[in-house]
């Protein structure tokens, strides 16, 4: 099979753009905004929350080491797709839970797994599957963040309860980690 891209927003892209990352079977991921009506938009136009865009994740991997059901699971995993326009402490409709087909299949595929997720939670999953869009590249600073800066605070409380949780869920689909102290990154 070659390549696939799925385009998923869950949060703060840093969270989704992190467990990718150690994910086998992902050869890329990028930080991007989708969504919106604006062209061109930057971080903090999208932070205001008047872009319409979404912080996302571009998602490519191959389906012959790693489903796309896994994928999606694991989406499902590394954030919370019941709280709606947030993620814990960031709010707006940037942060939203949102997957972003690519075709008509794409969105049977999301569609499942959303359908799939449903009993894990206790709340009604609010995530949304919108029209893809235009990507645009988030800055430079955003791309592979969690490895560039393992002992910032936001990657120390929110990103690695979550790749907690995903280890703990997922680990035969995850790189093995390095010794604590590094933040846990598989370089």
């Amino acid at each position: 099979m070659r390549p696939t891209t799925f385009v998923l927003a869950g949060g703060c892209f840093w969270c989704l753009d992190a467990v990718y990352r150690i994910t086998r079977g992902v050869t890329d991921v990028v930080s991007v905004y989708t969504g919106g009506h604006t062209d061109h938009p930057d971080y903090h136009g999208v932070c205001t929350g008047t872009t319409g865009h979404a912080e996302a994740v571009a998602v490519t991997f191959d389906p012959d080491v790693v489903s796309e059901d896994t994928i999606l699971d694991i989406f499902f995993t590394g954030h919370d797709p019941t709280t709606l326009n947030r993620q814990g402490h960031d709010v707006g409709t940037q942060y939203r839970s949102a997957m972003f087909p690519a075709d008509a299949e794409q969105e049977q595929v999301f569609a499942k797994a959303i359908e799939r997720a449903r009993p894990l939670f206790e709340d009604p999953i609010v995530t949304t599957i919108e029209p893809l869009g235009t990507l645009y590249p988030a800055e430079s600073f955003h791309q592979d963040f969690y490895a560039k800066q393992p002992f910032n605070g936001y990657c120390q409380v929110v990103i690695n309860p979550k790749l907690t949780k995903v280890r703990q869920r997922y680990a035969e689909f995850l790189e093995p980690s390095l010794p604590a102290g590094n933040g846990g990154w598989p370089r």
